[in-house]
């Protein structure tokens, strides 16, 4: 049996304590007819280590046993289930809001001189975040290091929603070298097409290629799902170049992050 100074201590603080409060509510889902090997098996513990921790809580009169394979929480044993999760409800909200909610830190490029504790504002432009001195914005912040303009600067502690539009990808699918490659497709009308993005991106030789032949710089090399709906979600829009067996994965990603698109035509004749 434990000793008093075990049995009063939180289950934050006695692994003895922790598994007595995981028996109590496997106990208390499955009353009365309670199975030793379910309770094992679900908390990891031996079906014996069951046995003798419900002798245990029998003697503290925190169980009830009311036969074979028959067991009860008693009122006794509630009230210390109540009075451990409340302790463990008031970790979690401390852990929450004093220590997660104070180490939330995001980093932000600097517009202007900043000392750590001053108050930004932050806006979104070129795809990353910017916080400029002062809070007159939508959104602000605490600035939690030193910063020059154009450095980075870490922020915290924000206030307010940071008032952006999503961007929107146009995408252009390169059939595969097989059924033609770049040849098929207007590199005329490729660059056109750039001239209204932001950023171009490239997914595949066929594409790449395509890119040369008008003239294009890509942004994104390699382009992965992820790559291109992370710059539209930064409020970019992004001309794709794709080969055509990648770019239903795209699609895909895109629609899953609500980002908006369209597939457009620019092969040749």
């Amino acid at each position: 049996m434990a000793d008093t100074a075990t049995t009063e201590s939180g289950v934050l603080q006695s692994k003895r304590n922790a598994t007595r409060y995981q028996i109590l509510v496997e106990i208390a889902e499955r009353q009365p007819a309670v199975s030793q090997q379910e309770i094992a098996d679900a908390i990891g513990i031996t079906s014996q280590a069951v046995s003798n921790y419900l002798q245990e809580l029998v003697k503290q009169s925190h169980v009830a046993k009311l036969g074979r394979g028959r067991y009860e929480v008693t009122k006794e044993g509630v009230d210390w289930l109540i009075s451990q999760t409340d302790e463990l409800r008031s970790f979690v909200e401390h852990v929450s809001s004093d220590v997660i909610g104070q180490v939330e830190v995001e980093s932000a490029l600097a517009t202007g001189s900043l000392t750590e504790g001053d108050r930004v504002s932050l806006s979104m432009r070129e795809g990353y975040l910017h916080a400029t001195p002062g809070g007159a914005g939508s959104a602000t912040a605490v600035a939690v290091t030193d910063a020059t303009e154009g450095q980075e600067v870490g922020v915290t502690d924000f206030d307010g929603v940071v008032d952006y539009e999503l961007g929107s990808v146009t995408a252009v699918s390169v059939p595969m070298v097989r059924n033609g490659g770049s040849d098929h497709v207007d590199a005329d009308i490729v660059a056109e097409y750039a001239t209204d993005h932001d950023l171009v991106a490239v997914s595949g030789t066929e594409a790449v290629a395509v890119a040369r032949r008008a003239g294009l710089t890509p942004d994104i090399e390699f382009a992965t799902p992820d790559a291109v709906r992370e710059a539209a979600t930064k409020g970019l829009d992004v001309l794709l170049l794709s080969v055509a067996g990648n770019l239903s994965a795209h699609t895909d990603k895109l629609r899953d992050g609500s980002i908006t698109y369209e597939v457009v035509d620019a092969q040749t004749d």
